[in-house]
């Protein structure tokens, strides 16, 4: 028999084919959204901003009915009529939501400083209204384990979405500057702002993915329980408070710095500094590739883990190893940046290189914080995850606030790690009260401020050399060195 731990490193590599490889996929569109020919980074800074309203509208749109599926499911007798409540409700919700916002466009463009262009408003009123119609169907294919199908239909979008960039801004845009377009791709590139385009090949492949995805939905049926919603919505709405929060504290800090800008800098150069700091935010993909997958994998594993006898000492296994593979990743991409940094090929970007690190060191406290939350989801005190959300977002908002209009995105960066960072202690030690788990906290942050260390006196080394490389191989080996050595000694042990 499998072991639980064996179970989840396999599912989170199967997950992690759709995630971490279809993310990483969208994430190479970064080099060509920021090259000389494509987006100036003011250019950039328009697609960071639209997203980061995505953001805010997926969490409102789903209400957190993912996270109560998966509770419901595994405590109901017909996960079949819990499936259906849930997937309907949400297709009644953003259905009506896509109709209103079509006739509301033009005033939320005026709103968010984009009178002239309230197609934009349209074009993401489908693109988040079909993804949000998607969500169930998406976690009905991880909670019923069929991982490989979940992978095609992540990777179908993926393919779909990279393709159409790479004709719109890859071959018709070089066509259209040299005025050698013609015939069919004349007709379709006809925008003048080619920002559109990004946007356009979105709106395709989310219709595709709901597509792909209406067998499931039309098979489950239509039908409603109110007792099932109910129980739902009491479950969820603490998470939808808390996903808000986290939105917050993940995409308002790209909206607040242009509109904290926009007096001083003007509308291109605010839009400017959001587009190196949305950029350089991108360089921190492989942990943040990580710990994606690692969610996927992790929620449903531990809700089924909760039964076993020594659950507890798993949950906490499993954060041993994550903060070591989090540490290492951490010392990997700082050291090898001046490598890395050829991602974004435009050096107009790169002054923003500066806040790689304290991105990178932010997103370890997030992934350490999804892994400390599961007492709250495990003992139905959701709640305290709105409250921990609130006051994570109360830190960024009053950080971004006070300090973007003199430091700028520095101040951004910086009120990440304050709000991730004390989110995870708030959540540790709330959870030590309510459900107690046996980390090894002494081991955990050892690992931790090896890897800090082992980074800013490698990076010290690498300015007054030339051999960066070396250094940067020298100093992962030799972090590696440790972990191996010290694994296979004391491995893990309890508080």
């Amino acid at each position: 028999m499998q072991s639980p731990l064996k179970k989840l490193f396999s599912q989170t590599a199967i997950y992690g084919l759709s995630s971490i490889v279809a993310r990483f996929l969208n994430y190479l569109l970064v080099p060509l959204h920021t090259s000389k020919a494509v987006f100036s980074p003011d250019q950039y800074g328009v697609i960071s901003e639209m997203y980061s309203y995505v953001g805010f509208l997926m969490i409102l749109l789903t209400y957190g009915m993912e996270t109560a599926f998966f509770r419901l499911s595994n405590s109901h007798s017909n996960d079949k009529r819990v499936f259906s409540t849930l997937s309907t409700a949400v297709i009644i919700s953003s259905s009506a939501f896509m109709v209103l916002a079509f006739f509301c466009a033009q005033p939320i463009a005026g709103l968010i400083k984009y009178p002239e262009h309230p197609e934009f408003v349209k074009w993401f009123a489908l693109i988040v209204g079909f993804d949000a119609i998607c969500s169930l169907s998406l976690a009905k294919l991880r909670k019923d384990d069929k991982a490989w199908n979940f992978v095609g239909v992540n990777l179908l979008n993926v393919a779909i979405n990279i393709g159409l960039n790479l004709y719109f801004l890859a071959y018709c845009l070089p066509l259209y500057k040299s005025g050698s377009l013609s015939g069919f791709s004349a007709n379709i590139f006809s925008f003048t702002n080619i920002v559109s385009y990004v946007f356009i090949a979105n709106l395709v492949a989310s219709s595709v993915k709901l597509i792909s995805l209406l067998s499931i939905i039309l098979k489950a049926g239509f039908g409603f329980d109110t007792q099932v919603f109910k129980k739902a919505v009491i479950y969820a709405f603490p998470l939808l408070i808390a996903g808000l929060a986290a939105m917050v504290n993940e995409n308002l800090d790209k909206i607040l710095l242009r509109h904290l800008l926009y007096d001083t800098l003007g509308e291109s150069q605010s839009s400017a500094q959001v587009g190196i700091y949305g950029a350089c935010y991108k360089i921190s993909i492989i942990i943040t590739l990580f710990i994606q997958a690692f969610r996927y994998a992790a929620e449903p594993f531990f809700f089924a883990q909760s039964k076993q006898k020594n659950a507890k000492e798993t949950y906490a296994k499993v954060m041993h190893y994550f903060v070591i593979v989090c540490s290492f990743l951490f010392l990997f991409i700082n050291l090898f940046l001046h490598y890395i940094k050829y991602f974004i090929p435009n050096q107009a970007y790169w002054e923003g290189l500066k806040i790689v690190p304290i991105l990178l060191m932010a997103n370890i406290f997030l992934g350490m914080y999804y892994n400390l939350a599961i007492w709250f989801k495990l003992t139905d005190k959701t709640k305290y995850s709105a409250y921990m959300a609130i006051f994570g977002a109360c830190i960024t908002v009053f950080i971004n606030v006070l300090f973007i209009p003199k430091y700028g995105y520095m101040a951004s960066s910086w009120a990440t790690v304050f709000c991730y960072g004390s989110m995870a202690l708030l959540s540790y030690f709330l959870g030590q009260k309510h459900y107690k788990v046996p980390y090894n906290v002494k081991a955990i942050f050892s690992y931790l401020l090896i890897s800090f260390i082992l980074f800013y006196g490698g990076m010290s080394l690498q300015q007054s050399s030339n051999y960066p490389t070396l250094i940067a191989l020298f100093f992962c080996v030799f972090f590696g060195g440790i972990i191996i050595a010290r694994e296979k000694v004391t491995g893990f042990k309890k508080t």
